[in-house]
């Protein structure tokens, strides 16, 4: 059962107070060890702060032996009520470095909060004092942990850190989209166009390439999403990446399968045609831009195989 803060003792306050410390310290340790490959100067900056939750620790430790002895009562903040529900972030990886640092500051505003209750509550000149001197040192961490931002992320740190952000949008957006967008643009084409040339009806081949658009998006979002859990690879919430490919997948073949709606086969044929150039063109710009591949080649690659899988398409279907 929940315990009321009001009803705690002082040495209940002051284990509680040493327990906040431990975690609060452990939690940023946790971020400074999952960032200091991709992010190192705010790792360096978490470490700082976990040193300074030390120090806090071991202040509240010497009075609390002073007045009550080495044994602490196991009390932690999620057995009194008040406290707000923390998110396990530091268990994410890959942890995204900006959600690290908006955790931190909700943990500091947390700890001012406590300590100015908890100083309000207790009777003990001294124990009042220094929790006193922890409220106004918390409310101060906001500012250091500014200075110390600004130590450890100068204009070097900050542009690795940077390009560290792009790859990682590379690996968890980027390329499980455009793997989606060339699969729904390129293996749709063989079916919708087959059924185009072999019916010459537009609402026929609209119905296959709805069919083959969707289906393919869902079965490319659950291969993507089953491929690896983002742990070793780095790659994000497989939840994330799926859903990115099985949306680009169906938005990839639905572009050239709405021109269909039109009723005259022969303008939506036409203009299918034209949006499978654009799609091809779009897909080479994309590599191009993102995956640092030469412009010419990265056309060459998608535009050849978008051939080959019209041509599949028309000579079934004319068959």
């Amino acid at each position: 059962m929940l315990k009321k803060f009001k009803d705690l003792s002082e040495k209940e306050i002051l284990a509680l107070a040493i327990q906040n410390e431990e975690e609060d310290g452990r939690i940023y340790g946790e971020f400074a060890d999952a960032l200091k490959e991709t992010f190192p100067a705010t790792a360096e900056m978490f470490e700082a702060m976990r040193e300074e939750e030390v120090g806090h620790r071991d202040r509240l430790f010497v009075m609390f032996r002073e007045r009550f002895g080495d044994h602490i009562p196991l009390i932690r903040r999620e057995n009194v009520k008040g406290f707000l529900q923390r998110k396990a972030l530091w268990l994410s990886r890959p942890l995204r470095v900006n959600a690290a640092r908006k955790h931190a500051r909700l943990m500091e505003m947390e700890a001012v909060r406590f300590y100015q209750r908890s100083a309000d509550r207790v009777t003990h000149a001294p124990t009042r004092e220094l929790l006193n001197k922890l409220a106004d040192e918390e409310r101060k961490h906001t500012e250091t942990a500014g200075e110390l931002e600004e130590k450890h992320l100068t204009a070097h740190a900050k542009a690795q850190e940077d390009e560290s952000h792009r790859k990682l949008f590379l690996l968890q957006i980027v390329q499980p989209g455009l793997a989606g967008l060339m699969d729904g643009s390129v293996s749709t084409l063989a079916p919708l166009f087959a059924a185009a040339f072999a019916t010459h009806n537009s609402w026929d081949a609209f119905r296959v390439g709805l069919a083959a658009s969707v289906g393919a998006g869902i079965s490319m979002a659950f291969a993507e999403s089953q491929s690896d859990d983002g742990s070793l690879t780095g790659r994000g919430s497989p939840i994330i990446r799926g859903t990115a490919t099985g949306l680009m997948t169906t938005a990839g073949g639905l572009g050239h399968t709405l021109p269909f709606l039109l009723a005259n086969f022969h303008v939506a044929t036409l203009i299918a045609g034209i949006v499978v150039a654009v799609e091809l063109v779009a897909i080479a710009y994309i590599r191009h831009r993102y995956m640092d591949t030469p412009f010419l080649q990265a056309t060459f690659q998608v535009v050849v195989g978008g051939i080959l899988v019209f041509l599949t398409g028309w000579l079934i279907g004319s068959s």
